[in-house]
């Protein structure tokens, strides 16, 4: 590729810059990244049967179309190495030039209030933004949108990283994009679609959700409850709320196990109803060429984490689908430790990060950052975002830019052998031996064939820990981090700490149908 000089100043002479027939989508003007060595679509609307030609500086002819009888039109244009800024021409009964184009590296950046976590609201952050001064990074945050049908277009602009523009950017996207930057030295651009306190069936199509029978359920529930208006939907919830409050604090002075959170409804006009988010804020942006997604999102789903296993896989096979670029790259977050207020007993945070470790042997090109040494018991939103980005950016360079000298991963579980009423444990990415936290190597329970568990001792050996009770003679099963405070005891020598797991197949606590599960009175 060449830069535009000369040849955009004749360009300029001859055209006037101007919003005519020709529209283009809100993604598609100046200060976007293209993606790099790709096919890279170019759209937008004109007029039906109007004839667009959209040429771009590096290359030598324009790419030809005809608006269709919707008025929609799209072209593809080779992208070479990443560089900039460059120029893009294009030309209908109007004609439109965009500047400040660069080709580099286009990530999106997704989920609940986890990703939309501001800079302004993390770790040192008057210095952070102070010091976030990156013309090579680009940032793109989508205006919020809900729908019941697919949008064609979102709200939102190119910026330059700047103090003023990062402030209110994704931490997480943001420190990951920095990171990026940093160590390949190509233009960055970062897309934020996000939306706090929202489970994962908003972010998927209704037509994934239809699809499959085990997921169907949540299309069919909501619908019975889109029946009601919203008004009587919101004072129903608050009377649910305030007896099982009431049945909660009974339990508490009885000692028995509280009843589980009532979800909150989701009636017309709720984020969290099923593909609303997909139709609104991902659906826009599929014409886009981008690299791969970083995705935060969890907590939402916490109670109905043995539906998360099928759910946050059908997701992802959705997006990629239709998206049509292959199973791009698909990284996430696990969620931190987190004192869920009267959910212990039934060990949702623990039973949703093991549907989020599930999920790396179901699907293709996939990481998942472990955040367990990094939460905060009182904060569902722990601060230190830096270290979320580095460990993403991690994945990314070991996975797709060719660094093999990244470590990008804690020891995760792999198999286990029983021997002698002992149980050896076995984990990847544990190369050169495992070390516990201060020395301390505890949060291991464990059990024999009555599924009855009890607290377990536990050593490191080598790659391996080995894990046994006098109470347990014929072991069958091993649970490491199974509470929602746990954090982890153990990192690998890089420093990388050991995701929860449980070695059974055993029955889960969370049920799947707790998020419909709710009162009339």
């Amino acid at each position: 590729m060449r830069r535009f000089g000369l040849y955009v100043i004749v360009i300029l002479f001859f055209v006037q810059i101007a919003i005519g027939d020709v529209r283009l989508a809100r993604l598609v003007s100046g200060g976007m990244v293209l993606q790099q060595k790709s096919k890279v679509a170019i759209w937008g609307w004109a007029d039906v049967g109007e004839k667009i030609e959209v040429r771009p500086i590096w290359q030598k002819d324009g790419v030809k179309t005809v608006a269709g009888k919707d008025g929609k039109w799209k072209v593809r244009i080779e992208t070479g190495e990443a560089g900039g800024p460059f120029a893009i021409a294009i030309k209908g009964n109007n004609e439109i030039i965009l500047k400040d184009v660069w080709v580099g590296e286009v990530w999106v950046c997704s989920g609940q209030s986890n990703m939309r976590l501001k800079v302004s609201r993390c770790d040192n952050a008057e210095s952070e933004i102070a010091a976030a001064s990156w013309p090579g990074i680009k940032l793109f945050q989508v205006k919020g949108a809900l729908s019941d049908e697919p949008l064609e277009d979102c709200q939102g602009k190119w910026q330059s990283c700047d103090p003023n523009s990062v402030k209110d950017f994704s931490a997480a996207g943001y420190y990951f994009g920095r990171e990026l930057y940093k160590k390949l030295g190509v233009p960055i651009g970062l897309i934020q679609a996000s939306w706090g306190g929202t489970p994962a069936e908003a972010w998927t199509s209704k037509e994934a959700l239809e699809g499959d029978r085990e997921l169907k359920v949540i299309l069919e529930k909501n619908g019975e409850m889109a029946v009601d208006s919203k008004k009587n939907i919101d004072y129903h919830y608050k009377v649910v709320m305030k007896n099982w409050k009431m049945l909660c604090e009974e339990a508490k002075k009885n000692g028995t196990q509280v009843p589980i959170w009532p979800a909150e409804p989701v009636g017309p006009g709720n984020p969290k109803r099923p593909g609303c988010l997909y139709n609104g804020m991902i659906n826009p942006l599929l014409n886009y060429g981008i690299k791969g997604v970083i995705w935060y999102q969890g907590e939402s789903n916490a109670a109905r984490a043995r539906q998360y296993k099928k759910l946050f896989p059908v997701m992802v096979k959705d997006w990629r689908k239709r998206w049509g670029l292959g199973d791009f790259a698909f990284y996430y977050v696990q969620i931190s430790p987190f004192d869920y207020y009267y959910h212990d007993s039934i060990f949702t945070g623990c039973e949703l990060r093991e549907a989020q470790r599930l999920a790396l042997g179901k699907l293709k090109n996939v990481g998942m950052a472990v955040t367990m040494d990094i939460g905060n018991l009182k904060d569902v939103h722990p601060t230190n975002k830096q270290e979320v980005g580095r460990r993403l950016a991690a994945i990314a360079f070991a996975k797709d830019y060719g660094f093999k000298d990244v470590a990008y991963s804690g020891p995760m579980y792999k198999k286990m052998k029983v021997k002698g009423g002992k149980v050896r444990l076995f984990f990847e990415y544990a190369k050169g031996g495992l070390i516990g936290r201060a020395g301390v190597l505890g949060d291991f329970v464990i059990a024999g064939a009555d599924e009855k568990f009890y607290p377990g001792q536990a050593k490191i050996d080598g790659e391996t820990i080995v894990v046994w009770s006098d109470e347990v003679e014929k072991p069958k099963a091993v649970r490491f981090g199974w509470s929602n405070k746990s954090y982890s005891t153990f990192f690998n020598k890089a420093g990388l700490p050991a995701s929860s797991f449980k070695t059974d197949g055993w029955e889960w606590a969370t049920k799947d149908d707790v998020y419909i599960k709710w009162i009339k009175y």
